[in-house]
């Protein structure tokens, strides 16, 4: 689409400055576009136009991406897709004002969004530029839930996004919002800002593994809160950085009975890690739910959602004074179209990149539920068992304990486990975390001139590949520890799947060939890295 053609036409037809520049923003590259709308994460470097996460903007197919747990390089049918609602979107604002037009898209992603999900339409969708975002989004409607601040308490805090400690307790989690403001990291955004309670997941006191009385520390916390007089938001976990979920439903079952209406509960289910069934339960029980595109699903990072049950819904709309900080977390076309009022305390800025890259997201989800479930949880299965041997069978890998929970017929196919954590171990001791480090980074590079060794050796070490973003573990009474994961995630079941049986049977070996070539080129990068002076070292 020629650009100069198009808009000396389209402003006379939209009604102020600002649609004008907005709609010139659309014909920005698309790889800046996907990079646009978010905080400091989705930047990219300069020299590598890779982000934080080792990402770049456009697919690059010839790296193997096992990061799921983290964020992945966006893949080609999802980039077309993006290209494609650009497009579309334009030829719309010939005939609509682009906030108008960008709106109405809105309102079909969410429709579209609850259909892959199967949820029902009486559930809300609020957009956001992230999971950490919609942090805040969802902090906003527990206040006006419950009536007054609450006491945000965070199962997993130790296992949740960085930017959790800040939003929990109504404060910036950035220097620069999505909209482009620039604020003060962990300064408190205006009428959010109250307390929290951070509830940690791990047990270091033997090895690494999770802690056995997650149930009672949770009890304890609400407990205390409302003891004081204070309402609470429980922000409970599904699933964490290491594929943990906690607290058990029969805790959430006796909190509902103690304490009704006391406790508003919203489950972190950024990673994308739960069945369909589990997803509309929670809902069901009136908790809202965080989740992303950009995890599981293999969207391009970032693209977070808030999905607000029925029951709930109907009560945001009255909200009354809106607190001023949140106008800089969100954009009218952010809120469900059936908001009226609330909607129209924000601004109209269509936040394209955002948009863009829920389109790719949504193109990765219906692939996804596109494969029929029985190969799903076959496949996730194969790959779940596939892995464990890899790990066990490895002497540089010492496998992270799983959590004790028995699974139920609501995991559907994530009954298999999906994210496998390990730490590193060297000459049978482990690494320290700027090790890990080096080695994660390594693992994305061509490391061929790096490694000594046969040629066979050297081709192993020149494949990119990126895998999950070490997560540091503080120990009381020992030196830190990081943690790598292999991660499975919905892109490589839908491109494992074929209706041929013996076809789809090659692909899955094909998947588990790959990760076993990441699991050596980690054994060599360990074993056989060179100490010649510019090249790869790892700290001794």
């Amino acid at each position: 689409m020629s650009t100069g053609a198009s808009l000396p036409s389209i402003p006379e037809r939209v009604s102020d400055q600002g649609s004008r520049y907005r709609l010139r923003d659309l014909f920005t590259p698309l790889d800046t576009l996907l990079v646009s709308g978010g905080d400091l994460r989705l930047a990219l470097d300069p020299a590598d136009r890779v982000n934080a996460y080792g990402c770049a903007a456009s697919p690059e197919p010839e790296i193997w991406n096992f990061a799921s747990s983290t964020a992945s390089t966006i893949s080609q049918a999802a980039y077309d897709r993006a290209a494609l609602a650009r497009e579309e979107l334009m030829h719309r604002c010939l005939f609509d004002e682009v906030e108008i037009a960008f709106d109405a898209r809105c309102e079909d992603m969410r429709e579209e969004l609850r259909g892959h999900l199967q949820l029902s339409p009486r559930v809300d969708i609020v957009f956001s530029p992230s999971g950490t975002d919609s942090q805040l989004h969802a902090l906003f409607l527990a206040r006006a839930a419950l009536g007054e601040p609450p006491v945000t308490i965070v199962v997993g805090a130790d296992q949740t996004g960085s930017g959790t400690a800040h939003t929990a307790r109504g404060h910036h989690f950035s220097t620069m919002t999505a909209s482009g403001v620039a604020v003060r990291k962990d300064g408190a955004v205006a009428g959010l800002a109250g307390d929290s309670i951070l509830v940690p997941l791990l047990d270091t006191t033997a090895g690494i593994a999770m802690r056995a009385d997650a149930d009672a520390a949770v009890m304890r916390a609400v407990e205390d809160s409302l003891t004081q007089g204070r309402c609470v938001l429980l922000q409970i976990m599904d699933s964490s950085k290491l594929g943990w979920r906690a607290p058990s439903a029969a805790c959430l079952d006796e909190i509902a009975r103690r304490w009704p209406r006391k406790v508003q509960v919203v489950v972190d289910a950024c990673q994308a890690r739960l069945g369909r069934r589990r997803l509309r339960a929670y809902l069901d029980r009136g908790y809202m739910v965080l989740m992303t595109g950009s995890k599981f699903f293999g969207g391009p990072a970032f693209s977070g959602a808030l999905l607000v049950p029925k029951g709930l819904s109907r009560s945001f709309d009255r909200i009354g004074a809106v607190a001023p900080g949140i106008l800089d977390y969100a954009g009218r076309c952010d809120w469900p179209m059936a908001w009226t009022a609330l909607r129209s305390r924000f601004g109209r800025r269509p936040n394209f990149g955002q948009w863009l890259r829920w389109e790719a997201a949504l193109a990765e989800i219906g692939s996804y539920y596109a494969v029929p479930g029985a190969f799903r949880a076959k496949a996730l299965a194969a790959l779940a068992a596939g892995i464990d041997s890899m790990i066990a069978l490895s002497p540089s890998l010492r496998p992270i304990p799983r959590m004790c929970e028995t699974t139920s017929a609501d995991d559907e196919e994530f009954a298999a486990t999906t994210i496998f954590p390990f730490t590193l171990l060297r000459d049978g001791k482990p690494v320290s975390v700027a090790e890990t480090t080096a080695v994660h980074r390594a693992l994305a590079r061509d490391m061929n001139e790096e490694i000594s060794g046969s040629a066979a050796d050297r081709q192993l070490a020149a494949q990119c590949c990126l895998v999950g973003q070490p997560v540091r573990l503080e120990r009381p009474d020992d030196a830190p520890q990081a943690v790598l994961r292999l991660c499975v995630g919905g892109r490589l079941v839908t491109e494992a799947w074929s209706a041929d049986a013996a076809q789809a049977q090659r692909n899955l070996q094909h998947i588990l060939d790959r990760i076993a070539h990441v699991v050596v080129k980690i054994e060599l990068l360990l074993d056989r890295a060179t100490t010649a002076p510019g090249k790869f070292v790892l700290e001794a």
